[in-house]
């Protein structure tokens, strides 16, 4: 070692990198928001705003958390965006089967 060069000895240098807040949270929000129907639009928003959070926290500090939660975020994120557009599509589906079926009962008292 040269003089130059000195050891930190205070700071603890473990090699490990926390795992970012809401990684786990926000990947089980939104497979959940795909296989639940209903209040999946509601798990999906949920989701989607916890992995928003968690890349921006990611984003400020890139070398702060690991790889490993950041990619479960971008998963939780993409699966949260999948069951917000599946859900968003059994909900406009199902109001239009019950504005058919009102429609058509309607039509046959008259």
């Amino acid at each position: 070692m040269n003089s130059s060069e000195q050891r930190d000895y205070l700071t603890q240098n473990t090699g490990y990198l926390p795992a970012l807040p809401n990684a786990t949270v926000s990947l089980v929000m939104g497979i959940l928001s795909i296989v639940v129907c209903g209040i999946g639009l509601v798990l999906g928003i949920i989701g989607l705003v916890m992995a928003n959070k968690d890349l921006a926290l990611y984003n400020n500090q890139p070398g702060g958390y690991s790889i490993a939660s950041y990619n479960h975020t971008k998963t939780g994120k993409t699966c949260a965006i999948i069951g917000i557009v599946l859900n968003a599509l059994f909900v406009l589906v199902y109001a239009a089967i019950f504005i058919f079926a009102f429609s058509s009962n309607l039509n046959d008292f008259k």
